[in-house]
């Protein structure tokens, strides 16, 4: 029973993992909104039941690493050692380049760049993107009104969570404005992200009463 279990589990991790190259190629080649499930579940010979059983939205073709960023978040914040701010280990956490930014190979740069690209044309996963960045807002002051035992009805978490979120959405969109304008080495983007983060931090942790005082 155990090699069986074993073998299903190996045959679902190669369909899966099929799928999503299947769809990755198809969409760069010809963007997101010009590809349907049903030509992904023909290209990679499944049905598109079994598409779907794997990932429930055609967007989760192209952000199905999101789940794992959120739950390795969460546990950034609530494993933070003792006397550490929420915003440190946010902050550190979000700053901190992964994926194909955290790679320095030219095929790294070009996939990455051409994701991008994707996104940046396409109404379907923009809206998306704004979704998954609400979702974070909700589970980050979930977690804060419980850490801090806030009643139902406080705002304090809420503020930080969109506070905390906002700024990670800003670092998103900073990369991808950076690649789109041309940035190619993907090590510099990288070390600019964490300056520019790390200047961010700093106006966040001074607070907003001393910023862009007019004279």
């Amino acid at each position: 029973m155990e090699i069986q279990s074993g073998l299903r589990e190996r045959k679902k991790k190669r369909t899966r993992l099929t799928i999503l190259e299947t769809a990755k190629r198809l969409f760069l080649e010809r963007g997101f909104d010009n590809v349907s499930v049903a030509e992904i579940a023909r290209e990679a010979e499944v049905s598109e039941a079994t598409v779907f059983n794997y990932f429930p939205t055609k967007e989760d073709l192209v952000y199905h690493g999101l789940e794992t960023f959120e739950t390795e978040l969460l546990a950034a914040i609530s494993q933070r050692p003792i006397g550490d701010s929420v915003l440190d280990a946010f902050g550190h956490f979000v700053i901190e380049p992964r994926g194909l930014l955290a790679a320095e190979d030219q095929a790294s740069q070009a996939t990455l760049l051409s994701i991008t690209r994707m996104i940046a044309t396409s109404p379907t996963l923009l809206a998306r993107q704004r979704q998954i960045l609400a979702s974070y807002t909700e589970s980050v002051a979930a977690l804060l009104q419980e850490e801090t035992g806030s009643s139902p009805q406080a705002i304090e978490p809420w503020i930080v969570a969109s506070t905390l979120v906002g700024f990670h959405g800003t670092l998103v969109d900073y990369v991808q404005r950076r690649l789109l304008e041309g940035t190619s080495d993907l090590s510099n983007l990288a070390n600019d992200l964490r300056r520019e983060g790390e200047k961010a931090l700093q106006l966040l942790r001074g607070g907003l009463s001393n910023y862009a005082v007019k004279e």
